[in-house]
């Protein structure tokens, strides 16, 4: 008898993964970054912005947080104006959009930013459950010579994967 309760891994985890809808991701912050720790965070939207991600109009590639009286502020990020919005009923692309986390998550942050001298990038933005939410990742800036380890690194994971294909090997 299959088992349906929480924790059983069936039905419930594939209808969770197919609740979220992958809007942007930002390919650059793993390879520039040292991601350290992972936070779900919601976003401030208006209207106009939320349809405009869901037209994938956004641009997450320069954009970071920052905190600011006791708050989270995610700068940078471009959202497109929505495509049927008038002139008058658009939004500002480039403003400043708050973060939504629990205090004790902003205080951990807070904590590790101050002691470790880390920044906060995003990582991705998606929908999840009809919500905007943005993945951030505490992290530490790689130098130069570690970016072209991780591009070996990845370099040779992708040839691996390409052999393992050619030879007729499934995972």
């Amino acid at each position: 008898m299959p088992q349906t309760g929480p924790g059983s891994g069936s039905a419930q985890e594939r209808n969770q993964q197919e609740r979220i809808k992958v809007v942007a991701t930002n390919r650059r912050a793993r390879r520039d970054y040292e991601i350290l720790d992972e936070f779900e965070a919601g976003l401030v939207l208006v209207g106009s912005e939320v349809k405009s991600l869901r037209e994938s109009g956004v641009t997450l590639a320069e954009s970071y947080a920052r905190m600011a009286n006791g708050e989270l502020w995610l700068r940078s990020l471009h959202i497109a104006g929505y495509s049927h919005a008038g002139a008058s009923t658009g939004h500002d692309p480039d403003r400043p959009r708050k973060l939504l986390l629990h205090r004790g998550e902003l205080n951990r942050i807070r904590a590790r930013l101050d002691q470790d001298r880390l920044t906060v990038v995003p990582l991705s933005l998606y929908f999840k459950q009809g919500r905007a939410k943005v993945l951030i990742g505490l992290a530490r800036g790689r130098r130069k010579a570690d970016k072209r380890q991780t591009i070996a690194e990845y370099d040779a994971r992708q040839e691996a994967r390409q052999e393992m294909g050619r030879s007729g090997e499934t995972k």
